[in-house]
């Protein structure tokens, strides 16, 4: 994985092991980065902003999806994981609070192209690994649970 020069490139190191899920994931990267290269390049107002209104729609149904994951798998971290997902989701709105009050800025690309994708890489990483090893877990004892 390595940082293009707006927004990110998939690595399937990434991948959490869940074909749903990790498709979403690059499905993410893919318009995080159209968004941040809209910004800088100055797109027209209406194009940025049905980019983000997918990009957070996507993202909300993304959410979703992982968090029933979860439950269906009983992950013991649920709790803490939607939380994440939650507080994520205020940091998002206050930058689409941000282009509506403000339109495109550098600030905001900026804001985009550093937090966001920060977050997003480092919760795949470190939390949402965590999923696909628990669930990996629970079908290895099931497997061995048959011998």
């Amino acid at each position: 994985m390595y940082e293009v020069k707006y927004g990110i490139e998939w690595d399937e190191k990434l991948k959490m092991g869940n074909e749903i899920v990790d498709a979403q994931h690059k499905m993410i990267f893919d318009f995080l980065s159209v968004l941040v290269s809209q910004c800088i390049d100055g797109s027209s107002k209406e194009m940025l902003q049905d980019t983000l209104d997918f990009l957070v729609n996507y993202t909300t149904q993304h959410f979703f999806d992982e968090e029933s994951l979860q439950v269906r798998h009983n992950f013991p971290g649920y709790s803490k994981h939607k939380q994440m997902h939650d507080d994520f989701k205020l940091v998002v709105g206050d930058l689409v609070r941000r282009y509506i009050i403000n339109g495109s800025s550098d600030a905001l690309c900026d804001d985009i192209n550093k937090i966001v994708i920060r977050w997003l890489v480092d919760h795949i990483q470190h939390e949402d690994k965590k999923i696909g090893e628990h669930i990996r877990h629970i079908k290895a004892n099931k497997i061995y649970s048959r011998m």
